[in-house]
């Protein structure tokens, strides 16, 4: 496996994951349970965004001086195309969250938790996963037309299921889980699980727990193959699939109140995938340059959010059917 990464910025970037882990948990630790505003969601994702610029800012450094310009950049463009291709997605897992949380009524000062772990979770998840897949590629090199074409059939099931919300009665995790443990609709606090009349019972907030693990595994089958279509490197995809992560928790708290106004950006993540698969089955006959790319993926990103929000205000704008019914009574009364 051919990568930028040395063994000490591995090291490094491993210590700068687990003291960022650290000092969540320990803030949480300090807050307690409490609702989360959108002053400190919003402080909290410009640091994490200013933290991902920083890192790339000095790799373009590093690069530069010790492989030249020309590699400084491309790497560099490679980060960032992988960061927002990972992080648009994540916005389609924040979407997911807000659904189960809704779904199990789980109160806003116990979410924060729920989505700690979750965050952990899937960083354990998508390193494995990662690690392997650049193995698997470095091996077959034929893979890289499985996950182009798997990209594909991805982004035309989001496609067709963008708008759609899903039966979680019907989920399959959901069903294996009630027909072997208890479960309880009562919070015991932001504990897992509680004792009533003598019966071990898990919370709602367990069952959300094991729900959003499943939906990390989902999402990152389907995230990982996309940035191993911009950059086979494993360093590169690595950092930029958990600098996205690690920004989660606070980019759900800041969108959770938004995501009515962004109900078509499935539509452009959905052709990002496309377009994405579609990059990996040309590779080997024509290499699409990683500044087109990057520009075309934040074009279907940012369109699908303008017209998502636009769309929102002229329909905010139109009258109800309440409303309308009210005016056509007060103009035959005025008539």
């Amino acid at each position: 496996m051919e990568t930028i990464g040395t063994w000490w910025m591995w090291a490094g970037f491993a210590a700068f994951v687990v003291l960022a882990i650290a000092v969540d948990l320990l803030v949480m630790e300090k807050q307690g349970a409490h609702k989360v505003t959108i002053k400190e969601a919003a402080l909290w994702s410009l640091l994490w965004f200013f933290l991902a610029f920083v890192f790339v800012g000095w790799l373009w450094w590093y690069l530069n001086g010790s492989q030249g310009r020309e590699v400084a950049n491309t790497v560099s463009m490679q980060f960032i195309t992988g960061y927002l291709v990972e992080k648009s997605l994540s916005v389609d897992n924040i979407f997911v969250f807000l659904m189960l949380f809704t779904y199990f009524s789980i109160p806003a000062e116990f979410q924060k938790r729920a989505l700690i772990i979750g965050i952990i979770g899937a960083i354990i998840l998508r390193a494995i996963l990662i690690v392997a897949g650049a193995w698997l590629l470095a091996q077959f090199h034929w893979l890289l037309y499985v996950f182009g074409a798997f990209l594909v059939v991805t982004g035309v099931k989001m496609w067709l299921a963008a708008g759609k919300d899903p039966d979680i009665e019907m989920n399959p995790v959901l069903k294996f889980l009630k027909k072997r443990i208890n479960i309880t609709t009562r919070f015991d606090g932001e504990q897992l699980s509680t004792t009533i009349d003598g019966i071990k019972y898990y919370t709602p907030l367990f069952v959300v727990l094991i729900l959003i693990g499943t939906t990390d595994l989902i999402f990152a089958v389907d995230s990982i193959p996309a940035i191993f279509a911009i950059t086979s490197d494993p360093f590169i995809v690595l950092t930029a699939n958990i600098f996205a992560i690690l920004g989660l928790r606070a980019l759900y708290f800041l969108l959770a109140d938004l995501a009515d106004r962004f109900h078509l950006l499935a539509y452009g993540l959905a052709l990002v995938l496309v377009f994405i698969g579609a990059k990996m089955l040309m590779i080997d006959f024509y290499k699409i340059p990683i500044g087109i790319a990057l520009a075309v993926t934040a074009t279907l990103i940012v369109s699908s959010m303008l017209v998502s929000v636009w769309s929102s205000r002229k329909k905010m704008d139109e009258p109800s059917l309440w409303e309308a019914q009210a005016n056509d009574e007060s103009n035959k009364r005025g008539s």
